[in-house]
């Protein structure tokens, strides 16, 4: 798998104010979408009524533990909390020359993530490429997800649990992920294919 090195952010009274006032709004709009008081979502979260007041009036720079805490009660993750992606455009892009988005690159196999990294709690979207005679062996994940493979280009065998599965270009399979499975390469040529992960 690539490094990737990642500059240190350099905080500014500016890009906190602006933090702050984002969690600020965040946090009052799903409160008062959810009907929720004060007291209901500081019971929820285990975060203090007094916290939760000082963070929607600006005036709290909130810890990762209790912004965690928040966004649980909520059942969205820390960035779906803080991000709001669709309020400024009705599109949301994910670029291809983005290497951030490479889960996984070296001689055998390539991974590059499709979907919007804030949606991988319900779905994940990625373009695989395996070199001849390589595999991709996965372990059970939770229980009750399922993969959807499609095959773009080149052969595919798919294995999940006892089940094997041979396809070829423009075929899909539908299979349990909750069982040991596996990806494997069956042709002479780089297998390109299309995973979508649901859970």
């Amino acid at each position: 798998m690539t490094e990737k090195k990642f500059k240190k952010p350099t905080k500014t009274t500016s890009s906190v104010d602006q933090a702050s006032q984002v969690l600020c709004d965040r946090v009052t709009e799903l409160r008062k979408n959810n009907n929720l008081t004060l007291d209901q979502l500081a019971t929820s979260s285990g975060v203090s009524r007094s916290m939760l007041s000082q963070i929607e009036r600006g005036q709290a720079n909130p810890t990762l533990a209790v912004t965690f805490r928040i966004a649980q009660a909520f059942g969205i993750t820390i960035g779906e909390l803080v991000d709001q992606p669709w309020s400024t455009s009705a599109i949301e892009v994910v670029y291809g020359s983005d290497t951030s988005n490479l889960f996984r690159c070296d001689n055998e196999c390539e991974i590059r993530t499709l979907s919007p990294l804030h949606m991988e709690k319900d779905i994940e979207f990625y373009e695989q490429r395996l070199a001849p005679k390589a595999s991709l062996i996965s372990a059970p994940h939770f229980e009750g997800t399922k993969e959807l493979l499609t095959v773009a280009s080149g052969q595919a065998t798919v294995i999940a649990g006892e089940t094997v599965s041979k396809l070829s270009t423009g075929d899909s399979a539908h299979y349990r992920a909750d069982l040991n499975h596996c990806i494997e390469n069956a042709g002479k040529k780089t297998l390109v294919c299309y995973l979508v992960v649901t859970s």
